[in-house]
């Protein structure tokens, strides 16, 4: 009986980060159909965000951390959204979301350089072939005029890296750090959106997705799933986001992606999935 319960929470667990990866992967398109600038998108869909997970917060009266690894975690999560949103109109969606998606690779570089850490073959072989793929990304940039854009996506992977980093280890919490950035940059950015023009219902709706589903719903349902699913599970379930988000703004966006970026997005995602597979079998 006790094994049955086990079996039933692992699946409903693995469904949360399944259904979590959906909406994240939504971010591209929405974004891509709200004719605003990316600031302004980004305050009110964090905005709307740090609603939902204060709700949420409120429910399961779970207590705000406020601590110097919490902060930090909020600052990266400001740097997250912030500059994916702002990369997502000025490349596609997939070098976007593929160069975001090299994060990893930024962990190694920082727990070398800041906490002594020496990189093994694997990291090292893993950092060489995602540089490839990225490489791929910057020629093609130079080709189609996205290098702008490719360039603000690695920063956003450079802050994913910080989130990753500032959410493990002793003091951490990620729904914290998550909810204190979301509210920080909603309440410094929100008031540019009175700037904007075009309030129709179309774009009022993909705004309130974006908060409501895409940051706030995929944060708590991921927060919630992670608990009971396996690492390696986790890690390829996640990997869905860089091959999704693409697809929906190509199906519903009609944005099309050459084959140098889709080459560099299939060597990227390949290594980053395979270093975490092992990652995880490692530490299990």
């Amino acid at each position: 009986m006790k094994n049955q319960v086990s079996s039933v929470k692992e699946r409903r667990s693995v469904l949360f980060v399944f259904l979590a990866s959906v909406c994240f992967s939504t971010g591209g398109l929405f974004i891509k159909l709200v004719p605003w600038s990316a600031l302004a998108i980004n305050g009110a869909r964090n905005l709307i965000g740090a609603a939902v997970i204060g709700l949420y917060l409120l429910i399961t009266r779970r207590k705000i951390v406020f601590n110097r690894r919490v902060l930090i975690g909020a600052l990266s999560m400001i740097g997250v959204t912030t500059l994916f949103a702002v990369a997502n109109k000025l490349t596609t969606a997939a070098n976007t979301i593929v160069l975001q998606f090299t994060a990893p690779v930024f962990v190694i570089l920082f727990m070398s350089l800041f906490y002594h850490q020496k990189p093994g073959r694997v990291d090292l072989v893993t950092c060489f072939l995602v540089l490839l793929g990225v490489v791929l990304f910057f020629v093609d940039g130079i080709q189609a005029g996205n290098l702008t854009g490719n360039i603000v996506a690695i920063l956003s992977g450079v802050c994913y890296a910080g989130v990753f980093m500032m959410n493990t280890g002793k003091g951490a919490d990620a729904i914290s750090s998550c909810f204190l950035g979301q509210l920080t940059a909603g309440l410094v950015m929100t008031p540019l959106c009175f700037r904007e023009t075009d309030f129709s219902l179309p774009v009022m709706a993909a705004v309130l997705a974006l908060g409501i589903v895409q940051v706030g719903g995929a944060y708590i349902l991921f927060s919630i799933g992670i608990r009971h699913t396996q690492a390696v599970t986790a890690s390829l379930i996640t990997g869905m986001e860089p091959i999704m988000n693409p697809l929906l703004v190509a199906v519903f966006y009609g944005e099309q992606v050459s084959a140098l970026a889709v080459t560099g997005a299939v060597i990227v995602v390949c290594s980053i999935l395979a270093y975490n597979v092992w990652l995880a079998r490692k530490k299990r």
